[in-house]
């Protein structure tokens, strides 16, 4: 999809929003290996998950992020009205998604994280990172007075274990990717990791630190422990392009994949922090 973009400068800006979430979302999907999560490899701790299917539902969420990036045009600024366009959007982005994998839930997390930073980014596209995430926040504060009153998994997780949800890391400004993901990825390709190793090493660098209500769902807090833990060790060694990184990396992947264990919550936030990098194309 980069290519695509570089290819048709003059595509309208809402289409090229879309085109770089979706790309985000692609992205992160093939980067491998990435522990316990679909990639290439396979479909990680997830029996009904595989790489073609997070590709297709990708590229089916393509008219949602267009019509979020085009929502934010029209009302031009941030407040309730704007709040509850990009919540009615999202619903059906997510009804679009699970027509698409027969129902099962590949993207729900991104839907909100991507949402939110595409149309802060199509209020103002110039922005640097921490001025485009305190505008995604100023949305999510808001209450969507049409949702549903339904009790996610991430909802529930987030009680009971007192620890933030999607909601909270949003309307914090993305601390997960603004202050670990981001520098971590500009930290690794200025060391030369190459970028693969460099978006692998992101991936950890949200790993460590990030309560992933996903991980607490399936494994609880041993999971927990094991992704945290685990995530900051491969750093520790040297990252992803280092010998023994890898080698404490392969140890994580299966560790997590024995918990049952995959942390997409952090992969939500990897496309987001994928994103977010990938403005500067435009």
């Amino acid at each position: 999809m980069s290519a695509l973009i570089a290819r048709n400068p003059d595509l309208p800006l809402v289409e090229r929003l879309a085109d770089l979430a979706v790309d985000a979302l692609i992205d992160e999907a093939d980067l491998s290996p990435k522990p316990a999560l679909v990639d290439r490899r396979g479909g990680g701790a997830h029996s009904d998950l595989h790489l073609g299917l997070m590709h297709a539902s990708a590229l089916a969420l393509w008219p949602c992020f267009k019509a979020m990036a085009e929502a934010a045009q029209v009302h031009g600024e941030i407040g309730q009205p704007l709040r509850e366009a990009l919540g009615r959007i999202g619903r059906e982005g997510e009804a679009a998604m699970l027509a698409t994998t027969c129902g099962v839930n590949t993207h729900r997390g991104a839907i909100w994280a991507l949402g939110l930073l595409v149309a802060a980014a199509a209020l103002a596209p110039d922005d640097s990172a921490s001025a485009l995430a305190l505008r995604a926040a100023r949305i999510a504060l808001f209450d969507d007075r049409a949702a549903p009153q339904t009790d996610s998994h991430g909802a529930r997780v987030a009680r009971r274990f007192g620890v933030r949800g999607a909601r909270e890391e949003a309307q914090l400004g993305f601390p997960a990717v603004l202050q670990h993901g981001l520098p971590q990825l500009q930290r690794s390709r200025s060391e030369g990791a190459g970028e693969q190793n460099a978006r692998l090493d992101a991936l950890l660098a949200i790993m460590a630190t990030l309560a992933d209500t996903c991980v607490l769902w399936r494994a609880g807090l041993e999971g927990l422990a094991a992704m945290q833990q685990g995530a900051r060790a491969v750093l520790a060694a040297g990252g992803s392009a280092s010998l023994a990184g890898r080698r404490r990396l392969r140890a994580l992947d299966a560790h997590l994949l024995q918990l049952n264990a995959s942390p997409g919550g952090a992969a939500d936030l990897l496309a987001a922090c994928l994103f977010i990098d990938s403005l500067g194309s435009l």
